[in-house]
């Protein structure tokens, strides 16, 4: 009996221990709404980060509780551009969770961003733009927490994954290599003359690197001759464009600008709202930036007024084709294949989200999440009746943000009947890689990859590489002959030399018809082929 006793004394305070201790919640989870309390040591706060946003570039040191996790020694101040506004409580905040001991860190995360949301009346935009934009391109994370300031509520904001560190050394493989954010806060003093003026982060090419300044602001510790290589190729020697852009994930960038009608970024009046990471391979990686007015909230493209919701909905798909003032989009679409796979893009785009409705189905997903905390927001700028309606109808007689679903469900009809998008692509089928015979006592070195493809393709072009880190290589696919194939089925082949016993090879494939391209896989960037010599030599 009594070791009975003993037995039960040691193990109820470990139940207790276990009902009581909650799992720690991860930052950026988009299923629950966090929490975070600032604490800053003057009352008036928002009118002390409103003199440091106007007129300095200083943090105030405070402390912060983040889901339930204390921090000390922290700085905070007021950020954004557009979104940020004199005399207001809820405005975008900046926190360095490293300012003043280095090691200081948030499950990895040194800088927290949040959003306020401006001009958005549904608080979906950017939530909704990221998880989007993430199943094609590295995208940060966003997600929703509810903050404090000395314990009064402010209200129900976007926590944006800071394009720094981790999220670079996750998506890229380094965290220290040339780094710019297009446009900046405070313009520099002593430009040159000659520089070019009000071309923001348009990347036209400039003479005098200094600039650059003007434009850009540096991330780094170095790159500005970087940036302006990057420039001059893109503008007078693109035929070279892929040794220093990846290209690719930039055309994926354009199109999800075109289909989200998200103008307050390159595709808009103002080429801002990005960043530019050199990756260790030497080619920038393009990532989205500030995304509350997407969704048409912002209507400029740089091109005469503002447009209204029509035009919005019925936004070119090649807007900024002939712009010589856009030449990441002149330049890159002015090459028949790019001009092809970005178009390809668009479609895939809006097929996968668009047409269906899918993303109208999660813009209501994420507002049921938060409509208790928005409703509670004594500083929030829209009645709860405008949240309400806010993806069906126009929000504003001034400002007229659309609803959600009342731009895209339109723009995406116009989208799937648009001529430059109606083009059927030559599906690609029965793709092997041949392995050794049953009876061959000689090894496979190579990978040979056989496919099929209809509707008269042009050519097949293979992807691979053989780590992730690598940069694929391309390569034209050998048309086979065609023996009993149906009309317009063609075959094609490719060998591809292993470097080593051990190589496992990841490859996709592009098939380009007279009007269009097509992928297989068709999430490529993602989840490419994959094959590993030593299973063809089984």
């Amino acid at each position: 009996m009594k070791k009975l006793l003993l037995t039960l004394i040691i193990l109820c305070p470990l139940a207790v221990f276990a009902q009581t201790t909650k799992p720690i919640r991860q930052f950026f989870d988009k299923k629950t709404i966090g929490e975070m309390r600032l604490t800053l040591p003057v009352k008036n706060w928002n009118d002390a980060l409103d003199s440091m946003r106007l007129y300095g570039e200083g943090m105030m040191v405070g402390s912060i509780r983040i889901d339930g996790m204390d921090y000390d020694g922290i700085g905070v101040r007021f950020r954004g551009n557009n979104s940020y506004q004199t005399g207001m409580k809820r405005n975008p905040f900046q926190i360095k969770l490293n300012y003043t001991n280095s090691e200081q860190q948030h499950q990895g995360n040194t800088s927290v961003k949040l959003s306020s949301a401006l001009r958005d009346p549904s608080l979906v935009r950017e939530v909704l733009f990221h998880e989007i934009a993430a199943r094609y391109m590295p995208s940060p994370q966003a997600s929703y927490t509810k903050l404090y300031v000395n314990d009064e509520y402010i209200g129900v904001f976007i926590n944006l994954e800071s394009v720094e560190g981790q999220f670079l050394r996750t998506n890229y493989g380094s965290d220290d290599n040339p780094f710019f954010k297009a446009g900046v806060d405070y313009k520099p003093d002593n430009i040159p003359a000659d520089c070019k003026q009000n071309i923001f982060g348009s990347l036209e090419y400039e003479n005098n690197l200094d600039c650059y300044r003007s434009n850009f602001e540096m991330k780094s510790d170095r790159g500005w001759a970087a940036l302006q290589e990057l420039t001059r190729v893109l503008n007078r020697e693109l035929t070279n464009i892929e040794s220093v852009l990846d290209v690719d994930r930039t055309l994926w960038m354009l199109a999800l600008n075109n289909v989200t009608v998200n103008l307050s970024s390159y595709s808009g009046a103002r080429s801002v709202n990005y960043y530019l990471y050199q990756d260790n391979n030497g080619r920038f990686q393009p990532v989205h930036w500030d995304l509350n007015l997407c969704f048409g909230s912002l209507k400029n493209t740089g091109v005469g007024s503002d447009l209204e919701l029509r035009s919005l909905q019925r936004l070119d798909p090649l807007l900024h084709a002939d712009n010589a003032l856009k030449p990441l989009v002149k330049q890159l679409l002015s090459d028949p294949l790019y001009r092809k796979i970005y178009l390809s893009h668009v479609r895939q785009i809006n097929d996968d989200y668009f047409a269906g409705g899918d993303y109208e189905k999660r813009a209501k997903e994420l507002q049921a999440m938060i409509v208790v905390p928005f409703n509670d927001d004594k500083n929030k700028q829209y009645s709860l009746e405008e949240f309400q309606n806010s993806l069906k109808s126009t929000t504003g007689n001034r400002s007229k943000i659309p609803g959600i679903a009342e731009l895209m469900s339109k723009r995406a009809r116009f989208l799937q009947t648009h001529p430059e998008l109606t083009a059927l692509p030559s599906a690609v089928s029965d793709i092997t890689v041949q392995g050794r015979g049953k009876f061959e006592n000689q090894r496979v070195n190579s990978f040979r990859i056989m496919a099929k493809a209809d509707r008269f393709p042009k050519r097949l072009i293979v992807y691979y590489r053989f780590a992730d880190n690598q940069v694929y290589k391309s390569m034209v696919m050998s048309e086979e002959p065609s023996g009993n194939l149906a009309t317009g089925m063609k075959a094609f082949s490719a060998n591809i030399d292993a470097p080593n016993d051990d190589a496992v090879l990841d490859y996709y494939i592009l098939s380009e018809n007279a009007g269009t391209v097509i992928f297989a896989p068709r999430e490529y960037m993602s989840s490419p082929y994959k094959v590993k010599l030593s299973d063809l030599n089984k």
